[in-house]
Order: C-alpha cells, then sequence, then structure tokens
C-alpha cells in the first residue's frame, strides 16, 4: 500500500515545498510515505494518535466529525492540500476524520519533519500559514452560510463551492450522497432531494442520478445571495 515518494521530481509539490532546498528534500523523502487510496478509504480517524501530516497530491477527501448521532461533514478538499496540520502540530490525537470520497494520492509525512521543515526554512513556514490563512476563511465563511442561509441557499453554496473549488467544470459528479450533502448544508437528506428538485424544475440544474450540469449560474449566484 505504501511507496517511498520521488520528491524531488514530483508534478504535485505543494507551494510550501518548492522552498525545500536539497537537503531537506532528501529529509522529506526519507520520512514520507506515498499510499493510493480508494473511495470509502479512512485517511485518518478521530480520537486517534496523530503522527503524521498528510499531503494529498491527487484527489477529493471529506472531512468529518462523527457526533453521537450523525457525523458532521466540516470541508470537502481537493488535492494538492494539506490536511492535520492543526491537529496534528497543537494536539497529539485527531479531533476529526478524513476520509477519500474518490480516489486519492496521499503522502504521510513525519510530524518532527514537517515541524523541523517551519523552524528552519521561513518560505516554506509562510506558505503553510498562507494555506491555513485561506482554509480557515474558507470554514468562515461557510459559518456564516449555515447561521443566515435557508436550505435553498446553503445547497446553492455547496453547488457554487463544487464548481468552483473543486471540479472547475460546469458539469459533474455529485461526490457526496444526498445524505451527505445533508450533513454538509445543516438538512434533512429529504430536503436535499426536494430542493435538488426544484432547482431541475427551474431549470438551474440537469441532474441525471449524480451528474450534476449547472444551466444557470446567474439564478443560481441569485438563489445563494438572497439566502
Amino acid at each position: 500500500m505504501f511507496e517511498n515518494p520521488q520528491c524531488e521530481n514530483c508534478l504535485f509539490k505543494s507551494h510550501a515545498a518548492k522552498f525545500l532546498n536539497i537537503k531537506q528534500i532528501g529529509e522529506l523523502e526519507q520520512n514520507c510515505a506515498l499510499a493510493d487510496l480508494k473511495k470509502g478509504d479512512i485517511i485518518f480517524k478521530q480520537g486517534i494518535f496523530s503522527s503524521n501530516i498528510v499531503y494529498i497530491k491527487q484527489g477529493i477527501v471529506k472531512l468529518f466529525v462523527e457526533g453521537p448521532y450523525n457525523e458532521q461533514i466540516l470541508k470537502i478538499a481537493k488535492g494538492p492540500s494539506y490536511l492535520g496540520i492543526p491537529t496534528t502540530l497543537a494536539e497529539k490525537y485527531n479531533r476529526y476524520s478524513a476520509m477519500a470520497i474518490d480516489n486519492v494520492s496521499a503522502c504521510f509525512i513525519d510530524v518532527a519533519t514537517f515541524k523541523s521543515f517551519i523552524q528552519e526554512n521561513g518560505k516554506f513556514a509562510y506558505e503553510v500559514i498562507i494555506e491555513l490563512c485561506r482554509n480557515e476563511i474558507n470554514l468562515l465563511n461557510k459559518c456564516v452560510s449555515r447561521a443566515q442561509k435557508n436550505a435553498r441557499g446553503r445547497i446553492a453554496d455547496a453547488i457554487l463551492f463544487l464548481y468552483n473549488e473543486i471540479f472547475e467544470s460546469k458539469t459533474f459528479n455529485i461526490p457526496l450522497t444526498r445524505q451527505e450533502l445533508g450533513n454538509y448544508v445543516d438538512t434533512t437528506r429529504e430536503s436535499v432531494s426536494r430542493i435538488l428538485t426544484e432547482f431541475t424544475t427551474d431549470k438551474i440544474i440537469d441532474l441525471d442520478g449524480k451528474k450534476l450540469t449547472i444551466l444557470d449560474f446567474e439564478k443560481l449566484k441569485l438563489v445563494s445571495q438572497r439566502g
């Protein structure tokens, strides 16, 4: 399952890793393992001791917290992207889980090695901070959407997010089940199905199973803005 990475010639280096020197690249190769994961594979699990920073080279993942009744999806992310930096650097145990929702190529980087890069390489540290800042802003925007918009607005936001941040195409396969999409936008599976049907009837989207095509961006944005 795991193999040694070839970091120096990697086509999917993070912006931060591009600032590592030759010695540090060698250290990264010695303290990193590459894994190819399939849809449904757990990348790391809530409550388990964390000793790695995960770098998603390719693929789509969901981050979620397991509650007493349902899971709460915190974030959908695609590579290239780091996972688990805050919880791994600040805590001993994962505060949430990560699962592949598509085929994923991931690097598991020893946390001590990652910390040494931050301490020794200012440009590397700066790029990591920038990524963390972007992630925090996106999460704050999502919190506002959850708190102030109705279910139609939240689902419109989710579709626009998948278009803008994940697929960059007006036609894509929704990577979540109706139940997962409901957990992502804080509504029920039944509401998700009903609203997607309404969007289809209004010719905002076309839906064929999981295949979604955005037909009218302006109407979709209007639903998002009006919430």
